[in-house]
């Protein structure tokens, strides 16, 4: 078939005029029958009201033809009358809509006719009204004053007229009547209206029942129980700013979408002024079409919309706050025409074989209908060009597809007759039929994703060859066309070895980890992923695929500080005086892990005084608890747990050790590794004297004279100075500072001096700068003490 060329192409406009008169000198008949009537009973005694023969009838092939191919009527041609074929249901055909009524053509040929009529189906009362809920909770606060007016969920019935809700009734009580009122519809609804002043201390629950009554013969009813409560002091209701919402959404309109968002104030405080929102009566199509969010007061489509089944929707939405109060609003939504129905086309009869050579023979007789409205309805017929065969229009929506001229069998034996009906709509829609002639499949789509991107999550450290998701695409196609195969594009990240991370499964898009992956290592990475059908030429396309790798605890807490590699334990120094809170060190850790498996927590698990140490848990702050005691060991061990947060958790122990001492400046530790004793100073050095007179003496045996006359000479040099000289050399002045760094309790200068040339050994130490030096002794009274003699001299 060749489409979109204008040349040659033969077309047929045709506009749907709903035409009063379907036939020449006679009107459209109106036929009246009860839904539920049994299926047989007759209707109409068409050869009367077409001024026919029953013979003629039949003999010009008379047939009921409905609007919507529906066989609800059935023509009796032995005796023209028409009958019902099936049972009717009134509510199953219209719905709320009145009068009830469905259109359908008596088709005569030869020569060709058409009789418009319709069947209006009135209705019965065979439902009952029915509530929304069993029960319902009204909460009314006790400052209400008489004559207020609440509302209450209507009941449905699913007749209409007479047969439909006429009154609501009230259990007798003493504070409370019930009001009908009617909608602009023409629907009744209830109004709860107070009668009396309440009081929630004498009163604070009612319970009445509430009656719906229709008005058919015998009427029917329906019962709901009314729970109200009584509440204390919220004076304001809420307040929409909108008393009614109007909107318009087209029927094209995907689920999800946003139709309208309603906005009630609370001029009350706290729970009395949170506003919550629900539909106050919706029926249960309406609750399959739409959903209310309770605290934003947004509507949203939970149901594609359809102009031709409902052009309008009425929603009542009530907004309660914590107190009990409620305030209510309408939203009116109008459904706008898309063109979103194809024409349709429904062929009547049709004649095969044609006799070759028969001029200008009917071959078929049809119909064409579209759904949508205005522009959208308006249609354009036609067929291809190049075959004997042409288009004309019948009485209202009907067609014949006549022979040109006379047909050549030897030609030709068989033809392919595609009959196009296009609609003027925006986009315009089509519909082909096509007679003795299979349309094959073209591969035309593209497989699509269900996703233009997939994120997937993975526990790092997990198992290889695991599955960690599915991608998944579709193609409208048919047979190989819609065979898809999946593939791993190449990455443009040379850094990225994808290979050795991801593989799919080309058939099904299920996606493998190869290999363990670490966190630490690689938190996220991306990939395309491609879609590709077995049509000819194929079709492709491709996603994004990202993977988030996710944490797992499988690092233990690191301690920086103090480091627990070292060859000797480490010791904090503590004093005494130390008053309870003091803080003796802080504990350092870090955990490679990330979110809740790096929060990390200190615990003391052993000391040697459990009493005496605590550890804060949150930042390893080691402090004391009480005063330190005398009777408290100099030497304390501490065992400390470093825990992270994880699932199962990971720890890592800490050993400390804390010592005692009176002062910081004491001369005396216990540990070796903190200060030397004094007096093993002296020791070496009065050694190294020993060695070093040795030495001099040894040389003196050997040449006394030579050494007797040399120190004689020295001698007699020195005390002809009178007093200690410091000559120019190694000493660059003459005081040497010992100050408190070692283990020293006090700063001490010495006055060094050599005897004029020496070179030798020979030296004398002079008393320190300062003579007297006042310490502290044990029974806390001061004492005089020089620690070395004024002078030394060897």
């Amino acid at each position: 078939m060749k489409m979109g060329k204008e040349h040659g192409q033969r077309q047929v406009l045709l506009i749907f005029l709903l035409l009063g008169v379907a036939g020449a000198g006679w009107e459209s008949r109106h036929y009246f029958v009860l839904e539920e009537t049994p299926s047989g009973t007759f209707l109409a005694d068409l050869p009367k009201d077409l001024g026919l023969g029953v013979a003629e009838l039949a003999a010009r092939g008379a047939q009921v033809v409905s609007e919507d191919n529906e066989s609800r009527l059935q023509l009796d041609l032995q005796t023209g009358k028409l009958i019902l074929n099936e049972k009717l249901d009134r509510e199953e055909l219209c719905g709320p809509t009145e009068p009830c009524v469905t259109h359908f053509q008596v088709l005569l040929k030869k020569p060709l006719e058409i009789f418009r009529a319709e069947l209006r189906v009135g209705d019965i009362n065979d439902h009952s009204p029915e509530f929304p809920e069993r029960e319902m909770t009204v909460k009314i606060s006790e400052t209400s004053s008489v004559g207020s007016v609440f509302l209450l969920k209507s009941a449905q019935d699913l007749d209409v007229g007479n047969n439909s809700i006429q009154n609501y009734s009230l259990s007798t009580n003493s504070h409370f009547h019930v009001s009908t009122r009617t909608r602009g519809d023409g629907r009744k609804y209830p109004e709860l209206v107070l009668d009396q002043e309440l009081d929630h201390e004498k009163q604070a629950e009612f319970r009445l029942t509430l009656t719906a009554l229709d008005g058919g013969s015998p009427p029917r009813t329906g019962t709901s129980q009314i729970r109200i409560l009584v509440l204390d002091v919220n004076d304001n209701a809420p307040e929409f700013a909108q008393a009614l919402y109007q909107v318009q959404i087209p029927e094209s309109s995907p689920v999800g979408s946003l139709v309208a968002k309603v906005s009630a104030k609370d001029l009350d405080t706290g729970t009395n002024g949170e506003v919550s929102y629900s539909f106050f009566h919706r029926s249960q199509e309406m609750g399959k079409t739409f959903e209310l969010n309770a605290l934003s007061g947004e509507v949203r489509l939970i149901k594609t919309l359809d102009f031709e089944t409902a052009s309008s929707y009425e929603i009542d939405i009530e907004a309660s706050d914590g107190g009990g109060l409620s305030g209510k609003c309408s939203v009116s939504i109008q459904v706008v025409d898309v063109n979103d129905n194809y024409p349709e086309l429904t062929v009547s009869s049709l004649t095969s074989p044609i006799p070759e050579n028969s001029p200008e023979t009917e071959v078929a007789l049809f119909r064409i209908r579209d759904r949508d409205s205005a522009e959208n309805g308006k249609t354009v017929c036609s067929i291809q060009d190049g075959i004997p065969f042409v288009l004309e229009p019948s009485v209202e929506n009907f067609y014949r597809l006549m022979t040109e001229s006379g047909l050549d069998r030897e030609k030709r034996a068989e033809y392919n007759i595609t009959i196009t009906v296009s609609d003027m709509g925006t986009p315009r829609l089509t519909t082909q039929h096509t007679i003795t002639v299979q349309v094959s499949d073209v591969n035309d789509n593209a497989p699509a994703f269900t996703q233009t991107s997939y994120t997937l999550l993975v526990q790092e450290n997990n198992s290889p060859a695991l599955h960690i998701g599915t991608i998944s695409a579709t193609d409208s196609d048919s047979g190989s066309n819609a065979h898809i195969t999946y593939s791993l594009l190449p990455t443009h990240d040379p850094q990225l070895d994808l290979s050795s991370l991801i593989s799919i499964n080309a058939d099904n898009g299920q996606l493998f980890a190869l290999r363990a992956l670490d966190y630490e290592a690689l938190q996220n990475f991306e990939f395309q992923v491609g879609a590709t059908d077995q049509g000819s030429p194929a079709l492709s396309s491709q996603a994004l695929v990202r993977v988030q790798v996710l944490d797992a605890n499988d690092n233990a807490p690191f301690v920086l500080y103090p480091l627990q590699n070292a060859s000797a334990p480490f010791t904090e120094l503590l004093p005494r005086a130390a008053e309870p809170g003091y803080l003796v060190t802080k504990v350092v850790a870090v955990d490679s892990d990330s979110g809740q498996n790096a929060w990390l927590s200190f615990q003391l698990l052993k000391a040697t005084e459990p009493g005496l140490f605590s550890v804060w848990a949150h930042n390893g702050e080691v402090r004391t608890s009480r005063l330190l005691s005398e009777r408290d060991a100099p030497k304390h061990r501490l065992l400390l747990l470093v825990k992270d947060n994880g699932d199962p958790p990971r720890s890592a122990s800490v050993t400390l050790h804390v010592l005692l001492v009176d002062g910081f400046s004491q001369p005396y530790l216990p540990l070796p590794e903190v200060a030397r004793d004094p007096a093993q100073d002296e020791d070496e050095l009065t050694l190294y004297l020993v060695i070093a007179l040795a030495f001099v003496s040894s040389l003196f045996l050997l040449s006394v004279l030579l050494f007797v006359g040399v120190r004689l000479c020295r001698r007699a040099r020195a005390s002809s100075l009178g007093g200690c000289s410091v000559p120019e050399g190694h000493f660059p002045g003459h005081l040497i500072d010992v100050s408190g760094a070692g283990t020293l309790s006090q700063s001490l200068q010495y006055e060094v001096c050599l005897t004029g040339d020496s070179q030798s050994n020979e030296f004398r130490f002079m008393k320190p700068a300062f003579t007297n030096i006042l310490n502290q002794n044990s029974d806390g009274q001061s004492a005089d003490y020089s620690p070395f003699p004024s002078i030394l001299g060897l």
